[in-house]
């Protein structure tokens, strides 16, 4: 049976970074929203604390962690803020953990001890213009000349991307020579390299304070040894990094979910309406435990999830159910706290006004609803007329 409560060690490590979220990022995250400035110093101090290296080995500066532990650090950051939340999970899931995984041994020496302190941030390039769910539909092209890859394309809507910290940045590209059906390979090109060039950041309705670009590739050259993992296997590599992303991603949801709760349960006890806390009112009551009711099942969804994946056991049904359940309750509870607050929920000062317009993208990356619910039935024995793995 599975028991979500976390061991002693893991306890306090959610204490430590739940009082981080509350006493550094808390005060001074809404300026940054309202800027669209990147957050250089959290970042930087949440390097100190070790939180990028949770799930890798010590030997890489990690702190010998799991899936697990990651994710409830990023519940506790995402209570507070998702910008922040959405910068260490695409770092971490989707960056670093391609490089773990399916690096050389060279490569990881090479980028992991300092991803894991925070200093180099890592991007994962796989959403293109024209394509995004369907990522086998890729455009981008890469090909071998000589002890060399050539890449030419474009991605967009790329996390972590245009940072003045962004080191590797793992290309999703085709590479039909070799490989399966779909010739994918994944090729590190490091930021700054020739050829590769960053557009300007996007004004985005939500996530102000992270960082998000389009980024383009004229034959850029990056040394044979770049590739990550094995030559035309790409697809399959970066679907099981996602499959682990969706659990990362699930847990930044519950815990916009659950600063949902905790925002709008302390206004309605301050907001006085007709002589009375609004919370005395039961249509405010109703709201208040359904939300609370859905930031409870949200955090099992991906609890259940991340225990799953770390003992090594299949995961993929379960991912895709954690984020489908979690991004919709974060939804649904964003728009139930601004209801709450009336004209204050509308405002990109207040915790809830942000945490309305971050949710909408829980909803679309790193999986939409729709293809999640393939996925889905895909599981359950239905046949499917998409490629949806």
């Amino acid at each position: 049976m599975f028991d979500h409560r976390l061991d002693p060690e893991l306890e306090e490590l959610q204490r430590t970074v739940a009082g981080f979220a509350r006493a550094v990022i808390a005060p001074v995250i809404g300026g940054f929203y309202e800027r669209q400035e990147f957050p250089y110093d959290l970042v930087r101090r949440l390097g100190e604390l070790g939180i990028f290296g949770i799930p890798f080995p010590e030997k890489y500066g990690g702190m010998g962690g799991d899936t697990f532990a990651f994710a409830v650090v990023l519940e506790e950051i995402a209570r507070v803020d998702t910008s922040v939340a959405i910068t260490l999970e695409a770092s971490v899931s989707l960056g670093a953990m391609s490089i773990y995984r399916f690096g050389t041994d060279a490569q990881r020496e090479q980028w992991l001890p300092q991803l894991c302190r925070g200093e180099t941030l890592a991007a994962f390039a796989l959403t293109e213009p024209d394509g995004g769910s369907d990522a086998a539909a890729l455009r981008t092209r890469a090909h071998r000349d000589g002890d060399a890859w050539v890449l030419n394309g474009s991605k967009a809507f790329i996390t972590n991307s245009g940072t003045a910290i962004t080191g590797p940045v793992l290309v999703a590209a085709r590479a039909p020579a070799i490989g399966d059906a779909h010739g994918i390979s994944i090729i590190l090109v490091p930021a700054g390299t020739d050829g590769f060039t960053v557009g300007k950041a996007y004004s985005k309705v939500g996530w102000a304070a992270s960082d998000t670009h389009e980024l383009a590739f004229a034959d850029c050259r990056v040394p044979a040894e770049n590739l990550i993992g094995t030559e035309g296997q790409g697809y399959a590599q970066f679907l099981e990094v996602l499959d682990e992303g969706r659990i990362a991603i699930a847990a930044v949801c519950s815990g916009l979910a659950r600063g949902c709760v905790d925002e709008a349960s302390r206004y309605a006890r301050e907001r006085l309406a007709f002589g009375h806390a609004i919370g005395e009112f039961q249509a405010i009551q109703f709201k208040l435990a359904d939300m609370e009711a859905r930031a409870h099942g949200a955090r099992l969804a991906y609890l259940h999830a991340a225990s799953v994946a770390a003992k090594g056991e299949p995961f993929k049904k379960d991912a895709a159910l954690a984020k489908l359940i979690a991004s919709d309750a974060a939804m649904a509870n964003a728009r139930e706290a601004a209801q709450i607050f009336g004209g204050s929920g509308f405002m990109t000062e207040s915790p809830v006004g942000r945490f309305y317009r971050d949710a909408k993208a829980l909803e679309i990356g790193e999986g939409t609803s729709e293809i999640l619910r393939l996925v889905i039935a895909r599981t359950m024995g239905l046949e499917a007329v998409l490629d949806v793995r």
